[in-house]
């Protein structure tokens, strides 16, 4: 089965990929992981992405595309696959299918946007072992301090609610236009996301083999 998962910042979707190849025994394929391995490997199409990341630059679509189009002729993806990170955009979600790749279902794991800064927003972690913990969910013995090393907990960047709603603004804007692109298709399904990841996995999968 093919498969892409859709799903904005903070919605849980790198976990239900992780749950999907589990269960169906297929490669999960991040657009992120992909391009480092192009790189690492030296091929021609992460040789082109290096000299973009070189000068600080954006790898263009048609290198990124490039870089999937090789990663799914690889023989573990002949069973099917999960696309995750992959297609952003409707240009590249159009670029994939004049590559003749079949897309078997499009799952969106959705969560609004007020649970997601919550979520994101929540997080810290220790700046000396790495250990996470949130505000709400997973909160330390002692305040600021880690459970397990008594180190700092900081929020990251990346979590700062400013940030986060700064990545839903362009997930909006860019990606989300994608669920009517494969919504005209039929091929289209949401899940809910729950606050128990098990139970999101259990959606998840049930919306698959539906």
């Amino acid at each position: 089965m093919n498969l892409i998962l859709l799903g904005a910042p903070g919605a849980g979707k790198g976990t239900q990929a992780e749950v999907i190849c589990s269960k169906l025994h297929i490669p999960a394929i991040s657009t992120g992981n992909i391009i480092r391995e192009a790189l690492k490997s030296g091929t021609k199409m992460g040789l082109a992405a290096k000299s973009y990341m070189d000068k600080g630059d954006l790898v263009p679509d048609e290198v990124v595309i490039g870089i999937v189009k090789d990663r799914l002729k690889r023989p573990d993806c002949k069973n099917g696959f999960v696309l995750d990170g992959f297609p952003r955009t409707i240009p590249q979600a159009e670029a994939l299918d004049k590559m003749g790749v079949q897309i078997d279902k499009v799952v969106e794991i959705h969560v609004s946007d007020d649970r997601i800064v919550a979520r994101m927003s929540g997080r810290r972690v220790c700046e000396d072992c790495g250990v996470s913990y949130h505000m709400l969910y997973k909160k330390p013995t002692v305040e600021g301090k880690c459970d397990a090393c008594g180190g700092t907990l900081v929020q990251r960047a990346d979590d700062h609610p400013d940030t986060v709603k700064a990545r839903l603004k362009e997930y909006h804007t860019k990606t989300e236009p994608l669920k009517d692109y494969y919504d005209k298709q039929g091929k289209l399904v949401i899940v809910e996301g729950q606050e128990d990841v098990a139970d999101t996995s259990r959606l998840t999968l049930a919306a698959i083999e539906a």
